[in-house]
Formats: C-alpha cells, sequence, structure tokens
C-alpha cells in the first residue's frame, strides 16, 4: 500500500453503525465554542499541501465534516473526538454526494464530496432528491488536535482512493435560514476527506449511475441529527431530511438482508477488529489488511449484480412490492418525523 492509502471506508462504516456503543453517554448536542476568528484568520493564507503536513507547526488542526461526523453520536461517542471549536461553514466548490458503496441490501451507500469541476462526467440518467441541492456543500469545521486529527483519519478509512484534501469554508452567519450561493465573507481553509469520482480507478468502486443508490436509515438520521444540533440552515436542512432512504420492501429483500448480515458483516467487522490491532501509528493497514477489505467489497457487489438482484431484488434503492421505483413515481412521501407531528 502506497504511503497515503488508506483502508476502506465501508467496513470503517459498518463498525460505527453496527458494534455496540462504548460507554460514552452523549445526550447533548455537540455544544463547543465557536472557532475564534485569529484562528481562523491564520488558515487565510493558502495552505500548501496535505503531503507537506503544515500541521506540524500548528497545534490544532481545521476538519470539515459533512456526514455522520456531525452528530455527535458518532463525533463524540464512537470516533472519541473532542473538538475544541466548532464553526458552521458554506464550502461552494463541493457538493455533498452519496456516491461511496456500502453494502447492498443494508448500507447501499455512504456520504462522500465531490468537486464541482470533476462532477460533468458523473453519468446521471435520472433526477434523485439526493442531487437537487446545487448551492454547494454545508458542514461544520471542527478544531480539533493533532493527536484527534490523526484519530478521525484512521477511523475514517476511506479506501485506496480516499484523499485528504485542503478546501475554501466561508463561515454561515449565525442563525441563517438560507445559504447564499455566492458568499462574500474572507474564507478560510480546511482538511477534509473525499473520494474522488474516476471510474478508472481499480480500487475504487464504481456504480453504472453513481446516484442510484439510497443511503440507509440509519445511517441518514446520523446526518440529520449532525444537522439539527449544529443548527444549519433550515434550507439545508430540509434537503438533508427530502433525501429518500433504502427501505427492505419485499421478503424476497429480507431474505438477501439476513444472508448480508448473517455471512457479510460479520466478516467486515473482523477485519476492522483485525485493523485496530495491525494499524501503524498513523492509522494505516498493512497492504494485506487493506487488500483483504478492498476483496471482500469487491465480491459482495460483483456477487449482487451477477446473482442477487436478480433472484432477491433491488438492494440499492427502496421498490414498492409491485416493482415500482418509489422515487420514480410523484410521491411526496419524507420520513421526517419532526413535520409529520405538526400535521
Amino acid at each position: 500500500m502506497q504511503p497515503d492509502e488508506k483502508p476502506c471506508a465501508a467496513p470503517q462504516r459498518f463498525w460505527d453503525l453496527y458494534t455496540p456503543k462504548p460507554p460514552v453517554i452523549v445526550s447533548e448536542p455537540v455544544k463547543v465554542p465557536q472557532t475564534s476568528t485569529s484562528r481562523l484568520e491564520s488558515s487565510a493564507v493558502p495552505l500548501l499541501s496535505p503531503a507537506l503536513d503544515d500541521r506540524k507547526e500548528a497545534k490544532t488542526v481545521l476538519y470539515l465534516a459533512y456526514g455522520s461526523n456531525l452528530s455527535a453520536e458518532t463525533f463524540k461517542g464512537k470516533r472519541g473526538i473532542k473538538p475544541l471549536s466548532a464553526v458552521n461553514v458554506h464550502v461552494p466548490a463541493i457538493d455533498l454526494t452519496f456516491d461511496l458503496c456500502g453494502i447492498p441490501y443494508t448500507e447501499p451507500c455512504f456520504a462522500n464530496c465531490q468537486y464541482k469541476k470533476d462532477q460533468s462526467n458523473t453519468p446521471r440518467t435520472r433526477d434523485y432528491h439526493k442531487t437537487r441541492w446545487h448551492k454547494g456543500l454545508v458542514g461544520v469545521v471542527y478544531e480539533v488536535t493533532r493527536e484527534d486529527y490523526r484519530t478521525i483519519i484512521a477511523t475514517e478509512g476511506g479506501g485506496s482512493s480516499y484523499k485528504e484534501e485542503i478546501v475554501e469554508c466561508f463561515v454561515l452567519p449565525k442563525g441563517s435560514k438560507t445559504v447564499d450561493p455566492n458568499p462574500s465573507s474572507i474564507p478560510f481553509q480546511a482538511y477534509t476527506l473525499l473520494c474522488p469520482f474516476n471510474s478508472k480507478d481499480a480500487n475504487r468502486i464504481v456504480r453504472p449511475d453513481p446516484n442510484y443508490a439510497q443511503p440507509s436509515a440509519r445511517y441518514l438520521k446520523l446526518i440529520t441529527d449532525g444537522a439539527e444540533e449544529h443548527n444549519l440552515p433550515e434550507e439545508y436542512v430540509d434537503y438533508l431530511y427530502g433525501i429518500r432512504s433504502y427501505t427492505v420492501t419485499t421478503i424476497r429483500q429480507k431474505i438477501a438482508q439476513i444472508i448480508i448480515m448473517t455471512f457479510i458483516v460479520p466478516v467486515i467487522l473482523a477485519l476492522f477488529g483485525l485493523g485496530k490491532i495491525f494499524a501503524d501509528k498513523n492509522g494505516k493497514l498493512p497492504d494485506w489488511l487493506a487488500n483483504a477489505m478492498r476483496t471482500i467489497s469487491r465480491f459482495v457487489w460483483v456477487a449482487y449484480d451477477r446473482i442477487l438482484k436478480d433472484k432477491f431484488g433491488d438492494g440499492e434503492r427502496t421498490i414498492e412490492s409491485d416493482g415500482n421505483d418509489i422515487e420514480g413515481m410523484d410521491l411526496d412521501k419524507r420520513w421526517d418525523e419532526k413535520k409529520v407531528s405538526l400535521l
């Protein structure tokens, strides 16, 4: 494995979702001070490159979270991170995507982000709820210690093509309900993790339509919970609640889900458990273990495409019992429990 390679992202996310929580009670939102203006200004000067590791000069790191790390349950509970400060941000240059492959019938996909300029080559065949936001990524920049940042890198995994990137962020005004697509404030720079879309990358599983799969309700709830905890703009939160989640609707799909949970998920969790033992001080895995993780993920998707999908039905997105694609129909069904309770 090359020095900048990291293990597959899916095993870590399965570990987060399917292993018992540690005895850390996180009943309150992540209440931390807002990052100081002076700290943000210190990152306004263009950072050279993640590869040069200029963090050695700084005592803290600014890390942009956009997926399940928005949630206190994941960030503080599962990963054990103790953010020093945080600030809500807008990143116009990138978009939230759900094109990181997980495991069919259980966790079909995970959150990722892509540079807008890179998405011109991404095949899109339909209009999906999760692609209807066009104002750029909205997230939270945490200020963390260098030790905690290494923990984030190690626990995120990310696959051999998962890259550490420096992105330009704009602070969102407190209490803002909408997002200005063209922010005018002074930007600062932060580190984030993304897996670029590259259909020629042998280490990245690329689906025929990267936007086809739906995230599980369990995973999507972590993101929406985190967005609520941090009081992200209502406009963006509404978009997140409008994303359809994957739901098993037939007996055949349920059987496939049981098969996956019985035979595949334990293997993935076992591999990740080995990762905790064999990972080096930077969280990187030995070649044999990283290759094993990639192999099991690729095997599952090959088996799904060649056997499981025909035998058990769609394992990537919700299908009505009569075989119709729910999102393809003109249904305005939402799983936003808070809004439903107001009816």
